[in-house]
C-alpha cells in the first residue's frame, strides 16, 4: 500500500504565531470557505500545480531536525492552511507519528469540515486547537464566508464535549466583524464550552491584498480599515471581563 500524501502549499520551520512556542507550521492547500479578509486565497483551490505533494514520511524527516528547538521553547507542529480538515487522513497520519516522538500537535481550523469519522481519529492526535470563529452571528458568518455557522458551532461544542483545549480566534474587522452585540454574543456561547483556554483577537490588515490581485480574484475589502490599538484594547478587554485569557 503506497504511504498516504498531503497536498502542502508550504512550510515555516520556526513559526511563533500559530501555537506556543516555535512550532513547524505546514499551510494545507485547499478550504471550502471564501472569506472577505482571508491572506492565504492561494491556499484554496486543490487543483494546478500551486502546491506540493508530500508523504508522511517525508514531512517526518524533515519535522525531526528542528525537534530539539520544540522541546526547548515548548513549541511543535501547527497544521494551518487552507484547512487541515479537508485532508484529514492524511493530517491524522502526520499528528499520530508526531505523538510518537512525543511532539505538541495544534490544529489550526473553521471547524467546517467535521462530519465524518476521520474528524474524530484526527482529533485523538490533537493537543490544542486553535478555532476560527468569524462570529456567532449566521448573517455575519455568511457575510464573511459564504456560509452557515452551524457547523463551526458544532464542532466547538464537540471539542468541549471531548474537552480538548481550544483557543478561539477572532478577527476584528471594523464595520464587519465589530458589533457590540455580536461581541458579546460570542463571549457568552465561548463561556457555555469548558474547553476555550484562550481569546486571539487579531485586528485586520491588508498585507494578503496583493494576492487576490495576482489571482485574479475581486477582493471586496479593498476600503477597510485595519482597527485602531484602542479600538483593539477594547475589544480584548470584552472578552477578559467574561474571564477569559487574552493572546
Amino acid at each position: 500500500m503506497n504511504e498516504i500524501a498531503g497536498k502542502i502549499h508550504s512550510i515555516e520551520t520556526c513559526g511563533t504565531v500559530d501555537g506556543p512556542g516555535v512550532r513547524y507550521v505546514i499551510f494545507m492547500q485547499g478550504c471550502p470557505l471564501r472569506c472577505l479578509y482571508c491572506h492565504n486565497p492561494d491556499t484554496w483551490s486543490v487543483s494546478g500545480k500551486t502546491f506540493m505533494t508530500m508523504t508522511v514520511s517525508e514531512l517526518m524527516s524533515d519535522i525531526l531536525k528542528y525537534k530539539s528547538y520544540f522541546k526547548f521553547s515548548g513549541g511543535g507542529i501547527t497544521l494551518t492552511g487552507g484547512e487541515p480538515l479537508m485532508q484529514k487522513e492524511f493530517s491524522a497520519a502526520l499528528f499520530r507519528e508526531c505523538k510518537k516522538e512525543g511532539l505538541h500537535t495544534a490544529l489550526d481550523t473553521s471547524g467546517y469540515d467535521n462530519t465524518d469519522r476521520a474528524t474524530g481519529e484526527l482529533l485523538d492526535y490533537t493537543d490544542l486547537v486553535l478555532l476560527d470563529i468569524k462570529s456567532v452571528s449566521d448573517e455575519t458568518f455568511k457575510k464573511v464566508t459564504g456560509f452557515h455557522v452551524d457547523r463551526t458551532l458544532e464542532f466547538a461544542r464537540l471539542l468541549s464535549a471531548q474537552n480538548i483545549d481550544t483557543w478561539v480566534g477572532f478577527v476584528l474587522v471594523p464595520g464587519l466583524t465589530d458589533a457590540e452585540e455580536e461581541l458579546h454574543g460570542l463571549a457568552s456561547f465561548l463561556m457555555d464550552l469548558r474547553n476555550v483556554k484562550a481569546v486571539r483577537v487579531m485586528p485586520f490588515h491588508q498585507m494578503g491584498a496583493y494576492k487576490w490581485d495576482d489571482l485574479n480574484i475581486s477582493y471586496k475589502l479593498k476600503n477597510a480599515r485595519t482597527p485602531s490599538l484602542e479600538e483593539t484594547e477594547k475589544v480584548r478587554d470584552l472578552f477578559r471581563k467574561y474571564g477569559f485569557e487574552v493572546r
